[in-house]
């Protein structure tokens, strides 16, 4: 069975907790994606921060992005799954907390994210279907 190790983006980049948004703005920018985990100075996963939390949470809410930080926006604990976790783990988790990205953790330590995409190249249509239909349910 198909694991999250083996479908996952691994070159990861994290938003330090404490950058501040307009700088998490300009990674995602450069790196050409909409969203980024949160990493503490441990290199723990805190959290993880999208454009839309930057516009929402942020800019709408009259607050300065270039005062404002990743740690600030941060919500709880992120889910995750684990490396060696399955896909059947993988759509089950995605389609229970309605999330497009999913942080890979081995031990404790951020390997990879495996985002919708990657689950939509790697497992049949049927699969990607009911996700997809999973997600997007209110």
């Amino acid at each position: 069975m198909t694991t999250a190790r083996e479908i996952m983006t691994a070159d990861v980049t994290c938003v330090k907790d404490r950058e501040t948004l307009a700088e998490a703005a300009h990674k995602m920018a450069e790196l050409n994606v909409g969203s980024l985990p949160i990493c503490g100075e441990d290199n723990q996963l805190k959290g993880m921060l999208t454009d839309r939390d930057i516009v929402i949470k942020t800019i709408a809410a009259d607050r300065d992005p270039a005062e404002v930080t990743a740690a600030d926006v941060a919500q709880g604990k992120p889910v995750t799954i684990g490396a060696d976790d399955d896909a059947d783990e993988i759509l089950r988790t995605m389609g229970q907390y309605k999330v497009r990205r999913l942080p890979v953790i081995d031990g404790h330590q951020l390997v990879g994210i495996v985002a919708l995409a990657d689950v939509a190249r790697a497992l049949p249509d049927r699969s990607v279907g009911d996700l997809m239909d999973a997600i997007s349910t209110p």
